[in-house]
Order: C-alpha cells, then structure tokens, then sequence
C-alpha cells in the first residue's frame, strides 16, 4: 500500500507555492517534511488531505489518482488529517471531538463498534478517557492535542498527516508526542510528519524531505539527515540563529529520543 504524489504542485488562489514534489509514503513508515517556517510543509500536506487543490501533478493511492477526489472521500479511503493548532470544538465534549472523526463513517459503526475505536483511539492517551464528558476548551494544550490526534485515529486510518504536532507543547510533552508517533507506526499506520522540529522528526523518521521554498532540497534517511552538518546547518538553521535553541533544549530533547527509541530498536 502506498500513497504517493507525481510531480505535485500546489497552492493558493491559482499560484502555486509548492513545486513538483515527489513523494511516496508506505505502510508502517514515518516520512518527515522538515525546513523553515514557510518553506511549503504544510500546503504539502494540506494538498495530499485534499484540503488544497493538484494545480499540476498526481496524487496517488495504491496505484489510483485521487487528486480530485474530495477531502472526506479521501478520509474513507484511509487518510485522515491532523491539522496545525488543534482546532478542537472546544463547546463539544472529548466524546463528540471524537466522534466527528468517524463521521464520514457514520452510517456503517454500530455502538459497539464506536465505543471500539474509541478505546484503541485513546489507547496512547488514557488521560482522554477520564474525561469523555468534559468540555474540550478547558483541556491544557497537551490534552487538545491528544484529542486532535485521537479524533483523526477515529477515521480508522492507513495513512496519517500530521501537521505540526509539537506547536506550542512543552519539552516534555513534546517526547509524549513523539513517542506516540513512533508507536502508532508500529501499528502499522504510515505517518506524514510535517514539523518545524527538525532534530526530532529526522530522530524518528524512516525518510525525510527538506522543502526550502516550496521544493524539496534534499531527501534521505531521517538520521542519515540528522547526522549531516551541512543539511542541519544550510536547511535546518541548526547552529545559525533560525529554528536553533538558545539554550541546546532541541538538543537535549534530540538526546531524550534517541534514548527512548535507541538505533538498534529500529533496525
């Protein structure tokens, strides 16, 4: 199984932003977007989840285009979205977020059936499940994205686009994040990453892509990448002021998740 795009591009109002990308997720697989904040991550992943339209290109899913197909049908065929910032329905309950991420599915779950993907859902976040009940707004920033996650796994997906899962969470969090990522690879989901925490995503990542202004610079290994000074100085801006931490946290979290999933475990 394999979702891929053929010379992509991609875009605003009729202008493309993001050029002639090819890319090719498998199952199982972590595939990083990493680079500067406007570099065309986003409006990538955006365009894969149908939520930007193919100005040029193929979108394909196991060999079939789905470039013009809509955003929720692209959600019944197994993609499901995580968009950047949460955007929770913070009146809703933690029950009814995740509800409306089995929606396009709705007529076909029986209640046992539900209640089943929300306990493998949650599986990674049981902090959620005490709190089914509870408005989403008052959960910490932490939580709503726990839940944004859980409610894009509702879908039941092969394929997950995440999109910035990091934004805004502290150091510690950002761990919880990563190493739930690196678990539902196990389970055999294949995950787009786009993230501007580029230590982080190449620790993880199967393969990654360098986007710089819309085009991918450069491709490989995540830690192949990681480990290269000319990629994390050029691109990443590690060690040159931009995307660099004043006080080595991104370091020191890079350390963190190489002992919580050390190179042997990957294989």
């Amino acid at each position: 199984m394999t979702l891929e795009t053929q010379s992509l591009s991609t875009g605003y109002a009729g202008r493309a932003v993001v050029h002639e990308v090819d890319l090719a997720l498998q199952e199982g697989e972590i595939v990083a977007l990493v680079g500067a904040n406007g570099a065309g991550k986003s409006t990538l992943a955006k365009a894969i989840s149908g939520l930007l339209p193919a100005l040029s290109g193929r979108i394909l899913l196991d060999g079939a285009p789905i470039e013009r197909t809509s955003p929720a049908e692209r959600v019944r065929l197994g993609i499901a979205h995580v968009p950047e910032g949460r955007q929770v329905f913070s009146g809703l309950s933690v029950a009814e977020n995740l509800l409306l991420g089995a929606w396009v599915h709705r007529g076909a779950l029986s209640e046992p059936e539900t209640e089943r993907r929300i306990e493998r859902a949650c599986e990674a976040f049981p902090a959620l499940l005490e709190r089914l009940q509870q408005p989403a707004g008052t959960l910490s920033g932490g939580q709503q994205q726990m839940l944004a996650i859980a409610r894009g796994l509702m879908a039941d997906p092969r394929y997950l686009v995440l999109d910035e899962p990091s934004l805004g969470l502290s150091p510690i969090l950002v761990v919880d994040i990563f190493r739930m990522i690196e678990a539902l690879r196990s389970r055999g989901i294949a995950i787009l990453l786009s993230e501007q925490n580029a230590r982080m995503s190449l620790a993880i990542a199967d393969r990654a892509l360098v986007i710089e202004t819309g085009r991918v610079a450069i491709e490989g290994a995540g830690r192949e990448l990681l480990g290269r000074r000319d990629v994390t100085e050029r691109y990443l801006g590690v060690g040159k002021g931009v995307g660099a931490s004043d006080d080595g946290r991104s370091a020191r979290l890079t350390e963190g998740l190489r002992a919580i999933f050390p190179p042997a475990a990957r294989g």
